[in-house]
């Protein structure tokens, strides 16, 4: 028997699990919803793009950018500098198969593509990128060029 108003559609399995609550969305089923549990797939493949979680930091010496890219193997992921001084970052998240046997009751993780890019500074230097892969967190190293101070000539007053 549930403890939850028909209004919400009986979509709480279970009143005392605070996990078990969906999102009511009063706007279901409207030509315009914004629920992505209706959208095509291109729509939620776009979320998935979207959040992908990027840092990017500037030391002394470079512009770090770490990723947090749990669940993706190094292969599946691309690094490429574009023309122009634009670092990109893309992949793919596969999607787990249901096997004839199984039944999901939940699916939250996200799956598909993801892609991001940003405009590097003048000062990065472009040939000497480094991308690093550990723990499901992917750093990209873009080092900087030194910054030359000009050169101060004394001139010898003469008088």
């Amino acid at each position: 028997m549930s403890l939850i108003p028909s209004i919400f559609g009986g979509r709480r399995s279970n009143v005392f699990d605070p996990f078990s609550l969906d999102v009511w969305d009063p706007f279901e089923g409207f030509p315009f919803s914004s629920s992505l549990a209706n959208a095509p797939s291109s729509a939620r493949e776009t979320s998935a793009f979207a959040n992908t979680r990027i840092d990017w930091k500037e030391t002394p010496e470079a512009h770090m950018f770490k990723a947090d890219l749990p669940g993706i193997k190094k292969e599946e992921v691309k690094v490429e500098i574009e023309e122009g001084g634009v670092l990109q970052i893309s992949g793919e998240r596969s999607k787990e198969q249901e096997e004839k046997n199984e039944k999901w009751h939940r699916v939250e993780r996200s799956s598909g593509k993801f892609m991001r890019r940003f405009r590097l500074p003048e000062n990065a230097k472009v040939e000497e990128v480094k991308a690093n892969m550990e723990n499901g967190v992917l750093t990209v190293t873009v080092p900087k060029m030194e910054v030359k101070k000009p050169e101060v000539k004394s001139i010898e007053i003469s008088g």
